[in-house]
């Protein structure tokens, strides 16, 4: 039996405000909705009320939350519908924990992160029917507190049930969000999707992380073109000994796709910049696992993976 037909969420919570969750929280806050945006950095919360979150690029809003909290468990009181986690995936594990300590039933949790298999630890936490996984489609970075670059936006954004039974929970979070101006779709392929963004990630990320190359010089140096070429073949040939869908015109679109990208740098190199851990267990790991899993070889992603940690041990 299904539930929640006609589910229209109010309350939200953001946690990470980083750019990512800056810009859901700034789309929301701006269509009306109770937008609650935590983070444990209390200088990435000082402008989120006053003057508000600015968002600038191929979208430009300024708006403000509800209310900042620096710790997760002030949420226990405010008892927001829908949360959305939107954190680097390495703390999900430990984050997820903390959340299950005071969840309700009837509070969701939306993975709005990059990688593969990042609402795992969300669903062994909080179970299934609590768990929704979104693919998010937009480049942002974060020039100071409260104030967010947006070179570019591809919506739709897709969102997609763990349980069956909350399908209408998925529909209502993606007129929510469609609703504030991040147009989403629910889905019933988002592995498909995740997979087909996360190699885009995992083939230009960490080659830009170790060079320094933002996506189009990375793109337009020959030498550095063939790493992401590899990386993209390898990726693909991986996806397809798991059967994952990618639809075979999956390998030009990506071309493409990267060649548009622009004079933008990947989070990855950010937060190499910044002195930041990565994402890259959750992106490049993650091939490397799936490989091992059909039993096949991955020396590009285990050689920039490498590369990236090696990078990471000097912070």
């Amino acid at each position: 039996m299904e539930t929640n037909q006609g589910y229209r969420p109010k309350t939200f919570a953001i946690i990470g405000a980083g750019p990512v969750g800056a810009i859901v929280a700034a789309f929301l806050a701006q269509a009306g909705y109770d937008v609650t945006l935590c983070d444990v950095i209390p200088e990435l919360l000082e402008s989120a009320q006053d003057p508000g979150i600015i968002i600038e690029g191929v979208e430009n809003i300024q708006s403000r939350v509800t209310r900042t909290v620096s710790n997760v468990a002030e949420l226990a009181d405010i008892r927001p519908e829908v949360i959305f986690i939107a954190v680097k995936a390495p703390a999900t594990p430990l984050l997820a924990a903390t959340i299950k300590d005071f969840h309700r039933e009837g509070t969701y949790l939306v993975s709005w992160q990059n990688g593969i298999d990042t609402e795992e630890a969300i669903a062994r936490e909080l179970g299934e029917k609590a768990t929704f996984r979104a693919v998010v489609n937009y480049g942002c970075g974060l020039r100071e507190s409260g104030r967010v670059v947006m070179p570019f936006h591809h919506p739709p954004h897709f969102i997609q049930e763990r349980h069956p039974q909350f399908k209408p929970v998925a529909a209502g979070i993606a007129k929510a969000l469609t609703k504030s101006g991040l147009t989403t779709q629910a889905t019933d392929e988002i592995v498909s999707k995740i997979w087909r963004k996360t190699i885009l990630n995992a083939s230009m990320s960490p080659v830009c992380a170790t060079t320094g190359f933002t996506m189009s010089e990375a793109m337009s140096d020959p030498i550095v073109f063939k790493i992401v070429d590899s990386l993209i073949k390898e990726c693909i040939k991986i996806a397809r000994n798991n059967e994952i869908f990618l639809g075979h015109k999956y390998y030009p679109d990506s071309i493409a796709y990267l060649k548009n990208a622009g004079n933008h740098k990947p989070s990855m190199l950010m937060d190499m910049e910044a002195k930041r851990r990565t994402e890259v267990d959750y992106i490049n790991g993650k091939f490397i696992e799936y490989a091992e899993q059909a039993d096949i070889e991955a020396p590009y992603n285990i050689t920039i993976r490498n590369l990236v940690k090696a990078l990471e041990s000097k912070f």
